[in-house]
């Protein structure tokens, strides 16, 4: 798996209709690369990183998060998320970043746990009718792996974890070790 060593910059648009440049001249960037509209997995991911959202921009850090599923798709699921959301159906920057998808995403038993527990916090939801249940048959197919990426406002990438399963990704505490100040600041 390659990743660029620095991200040439660019600006993209959320599925809220904002426009995020990356990288950003400000912040580091964290890059999330998710599964698909309405994974129970992504979704329960994504809500530990909103919940420790204050501590994530405190460290100077912005969220930005792929999913390789079209902005309707998205919008139905992650209208409430105060991220930067954007669709990549197509998967183009999921090529950019050498982010796979396979068999092993679902069949390695390290995520069935994480499985079992987003799956029953999603019913919990949607039973009280705070979410719409997951798609039956997902844009892009249940088979993505996370990927993640920390990125200087020059550009550079900092950090690189890639997936092995479902539920291999960064956690905020592993986010906020890799966010010190004194590894990107050029002054």
């Amino acid at each position: 798996m390659q990743h660029p060593a620095v991200v040439a910059p660019r600006t993209l648009d959320t599925v809220a209709g904002a426009r995020v440049p990356v990288p950003h001249p400000d912040h580091l960037v964290h890059l999330q690369f998710r599964r698909f509209a309405g994974c129970p997995v992504c979704n329960l991911h994504l809500r530990s990183f909103v919940n420790r959202l204050a501590d994530i921009e405190a460290a100077g850090v912005r969220e930005v998060v792929f999913f390789h599923s079209s902005a309707e798709a998205l919008r139905t699921y992650t209208s409430d998320l105060p991220l930067d959301v954007i669709a990549d159906p197509d998967r183009v920057l999921y090529r950019e970043f050498g982010v796979e998808y396979g068999a092993r995403a679902l069949l390695d038993p390290r995520g069935w746990p994480t499985i079992v527990r987003a799956v029953a916090q999603e019913l919990r939801a949607i039973r009280r009718r705070e979410r719409p249940a997951p798609p039956t048959t997902p844009e892009g197919g249940r088979l993505g792996l996370p990927a993640d990426f920390l990125v200087a406002p020059d550009g550079r990438v900092l950090a690189a974890k890639y997936g092995a399963h479902v539920d291999d990704q960064w956690s905020v505490d592993e986010l906020l070790a890799l966010a010190p100040v004194t590894e990107w600041d050029r002054t």
